[in-house]
């Protein structure tokens, strides 16, 4: 199985272009952003076929959250992702609200064929492992997006006491976020630090659970986009403002670990 790496375009300064250029020199098979402006939507396509980069789309669901995933899904088929990464509903529903969502989700997914991984995410009726569990019961076959570092976020700790839940949520990944929380925050301030050694060892050990026996099972491919994220995630110094570490190296160091690890697990 092949592990295939994705750039996050969240945070990247320059053109569209420029942007998509810089993943493909890099390394990566595609790249996840969200999605285009109708201004820039025939360039971003036309550049996307030009340098053979594949597309995560990632959507945000508001309002009427069920006919904003509609839109938001026949919107991003325009252009042909590989998946679709959805913050989708809102935490604040109640669990019948929840399940009406995701089952009009689900019945929206399989209208357009393209997979979606819900994302584990604060504010979403998936930001506790509990909360994801309760649905990923109720819907077998509902997807995720792995981010778990909002979940030691969410539950201040490193999840010693959802073993449970956090199976059934490894079982049921898509998709990877590769960023490292702690449980004081979303998002460490660099993954090689030494005094967060602790939480690299804490999620790589998840992310290899989901990616083995996936490999076992004779699939082709499985997707990483390690998406550390500007100011607002990414600490910053207390008196000049400026972010503790370079966004850009700290997410092609994330990358890099991961396919190094990844050669090492499969050998």
């Amino acid at each position: 199985m092949r592990l295939l790496t994705y750039q996050s375009l969240w945070g990247m300064e320059g053109k569209m272009t420029e942007k998509l250029e810089a993943a493909k020199a890099a390394g990566h098979d595609g790249v996840e952003t969200v999605l285009p402006s109708a201004d820039e939507a025939t360039l971003f396509k036309e550049t996307l076929e030009r340098l053979d980069l594949r597309f995560i789309a990632q959507i945000h669901t508001i309002g009427d959250h069920l006919a904003s995933f509609g839109e938001l899904v026949e919107r991003a088929a325009d252009f042909r992702p590989v998946l679709i990464n959805a913050q989708s509903a809102r935490d604040s529903m109640s669990e019948s609200e929840q399940d009406a969502f995701y089952e009009g989700a689900l019945r929206i997914e399989k209208q357009f064929g393209i997979p979606v991984g819900h994302e584990t995410h604060r504010s979403r009726p998936l930001f506790t492992p509990w909360t994801t569990a309760r649905l990923l019961r109720q819907f077998p076959e509902l997807k995720i997006t792995a981010d778990f570092s909002h979940w030691v976020n969410v539950c201040e700790s490193h999840l010693q006491d959802q073993e449970e839940n956090l199976s059934f949520a490894i079982e049921r990944t898509v998709h990877i976020h590769g960023r490292i929380g702690y449980p004081q925050g979303p998002q460490v301030p660099h993954p090689a630090a030494d005094a967060f050694q602790g939480e690299l060892e804490l999620f790589t050990g998840w992310w290899r659970r989901m990616l083995l026996p996936r490999k076992e099972r004779g699939e082709a491919f499985a997707t990483f986009t390690a998406e550390f994220g500007p100011p607002g995630y990414m600490p910053i110094h207390h008196e000049t403002g400026a972010p503790v570490a370079d966004l850009q190296e700290v997410n092609d160091w994330m990358t890099t670990y991961m396919k190094q690890l990844y050669k090492a697990w499969s050998l």
